[in-house]
């Protein structure tokens, strides 16, 4: 029989994994696979199970939690000779890939779609050593969202973020960026810089609304001053999908960056910290076998 190893974050969403725990085994063994059911316990865990699956040569692979369990499960699979299909089940504050991939944030109706999901080949990134699937973020904005515990985001969901994003852009802090990327380079101060790989990043889906999963590209957005009315300006401009025709924001479609600051700085990469600049980014072009509703598959 196919083998599946589902990968679920017991803590995820209020703790609800455990309500769908047994759906999930019930979709998978309906639709003829043999289920290995893995909980992660600690940071890496996901990772470590989504590896263990291409080197056994699963069929399948779930995972079921926030962005940062599935980040992890996409870490494991990244660049392995045998790459499993790939879905997920969102339980998170954000759940950024699910809005991006069209899965259904209701994890009940995410579970049905399994059985009749299509497979589409997705872009990933890859930066250091390390991988992501929806954005990097840069700049004290950014840095700010360590701040939020997992009590704040229980509590207040996604709106936890804005609170701690406010806090910064409220700031006089800016960075001295210096940028090279496929059509030259860029140097300047900047509040924040995002690579985003899909169109849904924080939950807002208009931030890069040209943005594909499989278009190849890292789109690059460089916020140039962003004082709190030029940050209300664009936080308006962001809503409805016009952050491009910001005064304050560059933007650059690029399949590379180099990124480079004034001092080293933390980035953010799907919601957890990551490593510092320097470093290079890019794009691995439909890497990862997803399985998306069949309603979007082109």
């Amino acid at each position: 029989m196919k083998k599946a190893m589902f990968i679920l974050n017991p803590s995820s969403g209020k703790e609800r994994a455990a309500d769908y725990r047994v759906d999930v085994q019930f979709t998978l063994e309906q639709m003829g696979y043999t289920v290995d059911t893995r909980e992660t316990e600690k940071k890496g865990d996901a990772t470590h199970f989504a590896r263990e699956a291409c080197e056994k040569k699963y069929e399948f692979v779930v995972a079921m939690g926030g962005d940062g369990t599935i980040n992890e499960a996409v870490t494991g699979l990244a660049e392995q000779s045998h790459q499993p299909l790939f879905s997920l089940i969102p339980l998170g504050t954000v759940n950024d890939f699910a809005r991006a991939l069209g899965i259904s944030l209701d994890p009940g109706e995410a579970i049905e779609a399994l059985m009749t999901g299509t497979e589409k080949k997705v872009d990933i990134a890859k930066v250091g050593k390390q991988y992501f699937m929806n954005i990097l973020a840069i700049g004290q904005i950014a840095e700010s969202t360590y701040e939020v515990s997992a009590e704040q985001k229980t509590r207040l969901g996604a709106f936890a973020y804005f609170i701690e994003g406010l806090k910064a852009v409220t700031s006089d802090a800016e960075t001295y960026f210096q940028i090279e990327h496929d059509h030259g380079s860029w140097e300047g101060d900047a509040k924040l810089v995002l690579v985003a790989l899909t169109n849904s990043v924080g939950g807002f889906e208009k931030l890069a609304p040209e943005a594909l999963t499989d278009d190849g590209l890292l789109h690059l957005y460089i916020v140039k001053n962003a004082a709190l009315p030029a940050f209300i300006r664009i936080a308006g401009a962001l809503l409805i999908g016009r952050l491009e025709k910001d005064p304050a924001v560059e933007v650059i479609h690029t399949t590379r960056v180099k990124i480079n600051t004034s001092n080293p700085l933390s980035c953010n990469i799907d919601g957890d910290e990551g490593c510092l600049t320097p470093f290079e980014i890019e794009v691995m072009p439909r890497h990862i076998r997803a399985l998306i509703p069949p309603e979007l598959q082109e």
